[in-house]
């Protein structure tokens, strides 16, 4: 068997008790959370399979929370996710959800903000597959296959004819790998979105240029890796957003 990387061979550094229900679990709010940009004031988290099963018991439930504020799987503060959670405000909800997916760990985020009467809204689901690593599978009702274990750029745009090719020029010009690439449409010239895992940093040069392409209407990153000091000087990530 073949590794990319020390993460696959010796998991994660982690609040236990299990590397698939707590720290795969945390990676996954932690996407859903640098994803929507910001803490949401509401977040319903509906677990399917094992996780619907023992969550509670697992921890599950404190460790995705604890994703959703950003933390990294071994936080000291994940076991205390929930009540602060509730003291910054966000509101949770968990929810035991039926029906067959492709792994039994799966878990759907529902990640709402209103802002100066603007409301906000961001669905994803993913799964966690074992020692500690994720797949991201949807991102608001587009079919995606990720990991999280590089950076990634997803980004929203209209299907239309060169956009993908003019977003894979702007790598090819700023020497930036794609690793990994996955592209869905919701119809014929409707809404789409690319996603790009990429093997080196994200520079704001290269958001600048994406966001100026025609019909891209969205840039956001998600890096689980970068860690960046939040005001209690622990070390948390950061994200970008290029309307």
């Amino acid at each position: 068997m073949r590794f990319k990387d020390v993460f696959s061979i010796i998991g994660p550094a982690m609040i236990g008790p299990s590397s698939s229900h707590t720290a795969g679990a945390a990676r996954i709010g932690r996407f859903a959370r640098q994803l929507f940009g910001a803490a949401p004031e509401e977040a319903d988290i509906t677990f399917y399979g094992s996780f619907a099963a023992t969550y509670e018991g697992h921890g599950t439930d404190i460790a995705i929370v604890g994703g959703l504020l950003d933390w990294q799987t071994d936080d000291p503060r994940i076991p205390n996710s929930l009540q602060i959670a509730v003291e910054q405000g966000i509101a949770v909800a968990f929810r035991e959800g039926r029906g067959a997916f492709s792994h039994p760990n799966t878990a759907k985020l529902l990640l709402r903000s209103q802002s100066e009467g603007q409301a906000r809204e961001l669905a994803v689901t993913g799964t966690s597959i074992g020692g500690g690593n994720i797949e991201i599978t949807a991102i608001d009702g587009f079919s995606v296959k990720l990991t999280g274990i590089y950076p990634t750029l997803v980004i929203r745009h209209k299907d239309w004819t060169g956009v993908v090719a003019s977003v894979t020029d702007v790598m090819r010009r700023s020497r930036t790998n794609i690793a990994f690439m996955s592209v869905d449409r919701k119809g014929r010239s409707g809404d789409a979105l690319t996603v790009l895992e990429l093997d080196s940093p994200i520079t704001e040069a290269l958001i600048a240029e994406i966001g100026q392409i025609e019909s891209v209407s969205t840039v956001h990153i998600v890096n689980l890796q970068e860690a960046a000091a939040d005001e209690d000087g622990i070390s948390t990530n950061t994200q970008e957003e290029q309307p």
